[in-house]
C-alpha cells in the first residue's frame, strides 16, 4: 500500500514539474469585456490590449510570438503597468527597451512604471542603470510615460482619464504591506478628474484606496497570478499571503468600477507557474453591462 502510495505521489510530482516547465515557456491571450455606463456613446467597442510584469521574459527571437499575438488583437491603445525589466544587480534594460520599443508601430503606448523600472529610477547607482536613458529611447519611439501623471483622451463623445500612479517603493515590501492613505494618493496625482477614470496603480494590495479615489477600472499587476494557482481558487504564494488573495489575479467586480490584475508575462526570483499561465489582457471597453471571460490558449 505504501509502494502504491508513493508511486501515485512521485508520478503527480513529475506531471507537475513538466506543467511548471510547459507554463514557464508559454503565455495566453485573456478576454474581459468592461462595460459601463460613462461609456454608452461608444460606437462599439475600443480594445485595448494590457501587458504587466514582462521581466525580461522572451517569447520567441525578439519577442516575436509575444508581438504578433499583440498585433492580432488590433488594439486602440496598448497599456503597460510596469515591471518590463529586472531591477537586479548585473542586470541590464535592453530586453525590456527592445520590446517596448516594438510596440508603438502597433497602437499608441502609454506605460506606467512598477517596483523595478521605479527602483532603477530611484537608485541608478545600486542598480547600474540609467532610468532616464531607457525612458528617453522609448519616449523618441512615441511611448508615453506616466508618472504620476494624467492624459485625457477623447473618443466617441467619451473623455478618458488615463493615470499612471508611483506609490512609495517602501509600499512594495514583501512581508508586509505599510498603510497608504487617500491623502498620499491625491498629493501625487490629486483628485479624480470628469469623465472615465483608467488608473494603472501596479500594486493591487491597494485596490479599496484606488476605488475611493474614483478611479472606475484599476489595472494592477505585480503579484504574478499568485504563482501557484488551484482551479477555481485565487493565488497561493503572494506578498502579504492570504491577505491580498482576492486580488491575485483575474477581472473583479464593484457596482460600475471594475479591477483587472494581471497574472503578468514572466518571472523573476521565483521562476515557477502551475496552473498560472502567463497572459496578454485584452480589454473589450463597452458601454452595454455585461461581463465576459474568456481565455484563448
Amino acid at each position: 500500500m505504501k509502494i502504491a502510495i508513493a508511486l501515485v505521489l512521485l508520478i503527480v510530482l513529475l506531471m507537475a514539474i513538466l506543467e511548471i516547465r510547459r507554463e514557464l515557456r508559454i503565455f495566453q491571450v485573456t478576454h474581459y469585456l468592461i462595460a459601463s455606463p460613462k461609456l454608452n456613446t461608444f460606437s462599439g467597442e475600443r480594445k485595448i490590449v494590457f501587458l504587466s510584469d514582462l521581466h525580461d521574459q522572451q517569447y520567441g527571437e525578439h519577442n516575436a510570438e509575444l508581438l504578433n499575438a499583440i498585433k492580432k488583437e488590433e488594439p486602440w491603445l496598448i497599456l503597460i503597468g510596469g515591471d518590463m525589466m529586472i531591477s537586479k544587480e548585473g542586470k541590464n534594460f535592453e530586453l525590456a527597451r527592445e520590446f517596448v520599443a516594438q510596440l508603438p508601430a502597433i497602437a499608441p503606448v502609454y506605460y506606467a512604471n512598477g517596483n523595478h523600472e521605479q527602483r532603477v529610477k530611484e537608485f541608478p547607482k545600486r542598480y547600474q542603470m540609467d532610468f532616464t536613458l531607457y525612458r528617453q529611447e522609448l519616449e523618441a519611439l512615441g511611448v508615453i510615460f506616466l508618472e504620476n501623471e494624467t492624459v485625457t483622451l477623447e473618443k466617441d463623445q467619451v473623455r478618458i482619464q488615463l493615470t499612471g500612479l508611483e506609490i512609495p517603493v517602501e509600499n512594495y515590501q514583501h512581508l508586509r504591506m505599510p498603510p497608504l492613505a487617500l491623502s498620499e494618493i491625491e498629493e501625487r496625482i490629486g483628485q479624480a478628474k470628469d469623465g472615465y477614470n483608467i488608473l494603472l496603480a501596479h500594486n493591487p494590495a491597494y485596490v479599496e484606496v484606488y476605488k475611493d479615489w474614483g478611479a472606475d477600472l484599476i489595472l494592477s499587476g505585480h503579484f504574478h497570478g499568485g504563482i501557484i494557482r488551484i482551479p477555481g481558487m485565487r493565488g497561493l504564494i503572494i506578498p502579504g499571503f492570504g491577505k491580498y488573495k482576492r486580488y491575485s489575479g483575474s477581472v473583479y467586480l464593484d457596482g460600475d468600477k471594475r479591477i483587472v490584475v494581471s497574472r503578468g508575462l514572466g518571472n523573476h526570483t521565483v521562476k515557477l507557474r502551475l496552473f498560472n499561465k502567463a497572459e496578454v489582457i485584452t480589454l473589450h471597453l463597452q458601454g452595454k453591462e455585461g461581463i465576459m471571460d474568456k481565455v484563448k490558449n
